[in-house]
């Protein structure tokens, strides 16, 4: 269970960020979540729909104890991301697109690296390394250096760090980005086979198709804003224009938005 509640990101910018900004930002911080909440059930999928620079990643990374809120909180299985982060990392998986591994490590060293980190008995870690090895295909490259692999094989063993000590909170931050079709299809069953292990499973994606595939609930998120929070069969019902597409644009588009 993923609790959100009233959560609010604002950083700090720099001359120079400031200058980057498009159209110029008049202001020293800048809010990247603004007052969010919401609930993420066991056995769903909910997914974060949201055009770049929305304030998804902000959001997750919150989730993961990578970033502290300015203000509001987020539980995670019972317990706070700033006041228990140690316990709420022993209960999550976080997988984004960025792979960040250490390339002169094989993908054998790396996943027993994060199992000690878990502290994963030899047994438990055998069993649940040879299950994802086989699921991801991992077998035929694990003794190969990180840095002499592909971008699909490195996110194939991003997938098994994250996995490795079976959470059961699991989030996905755009884990498909620049994958090829069949790496991209493999991580979307895994995402289903969380959802049937009863996971709870947090996704956040651009990607129409991704969120017809995978959601159970959305929710719509826009400059740091919740423009929509819902199922997705409601969403469907709901719907003002011909296509999921169409419909996204509409709404990110009542705040003086583009997608």
């Amino acid at each position: 269970m993923i609790r959100v509640d009233k959560l609010c990101k604002q950083f700090k910018l720099s001359r120079k960020q400031k200058q980057e900004i498009e159209g110029g930002h008049a202001h020293n911080t800048l809010m990247a979540v603004a007052d969010v909440s919401f609930t993420c059930t066991p056995g769903r999928i909910f997914t974060l729909l949201g055009p770049n620079g929305a304030g998804k990643t902000t959001t997750l990374r919150m989730m993961a104890t990578m970033l502290k809120p300015t203000s509001g909180t987020i539980t995670i299985a019972g317990f706070d991301t700033v006041k228990e982060a140690g316990q709420v990392r022993a209960k999550i998986g976080f997988l984004t697109g960025s792979t960040a591994l250490y390339e002169r490590l094989t993908p054998n060293e790396i996943i027993k690296y994060y199992a000690d980190l878990h502290g994963m008995d030899n047994a438990k870690f055998n069993s649940r390394k040879q299950e994802l090895f086989k699921l991801l295909g991992i077998d035929e490259f694990a003794n190969r250096r990180i840095g002499k692999l592909s971008t699909g094989m490195k996110q194939k063993v991003s997938i098994a760090r994250t996995m490795i000590h079976d959470p059961e909170v699991v989030i996905f931050d755009e884990p498909t980005v620049g994958l090829d079709v069949i790496t991209a299809r493999g991580i979307i069953q895994l995402i289903r086979g969380c959802k049937e292990q009863g996971k709870t499973v947090i996704f956040s994606t651009h990607i129409m198709g991704e969120v017809s595939l995978l959601s159970d609930d959305l929710a719509i998120i826009h400059k740091g804003q919740l423009l929509y929070n819902d199922t997705f069969e409601q969403f469907l019902k709901q719907m003002k224009s011909r296509t999921i597409e169409d419909e996204f644009i509409r709404i990110v588009g009542s705040v003086g938005g583009e997608a």
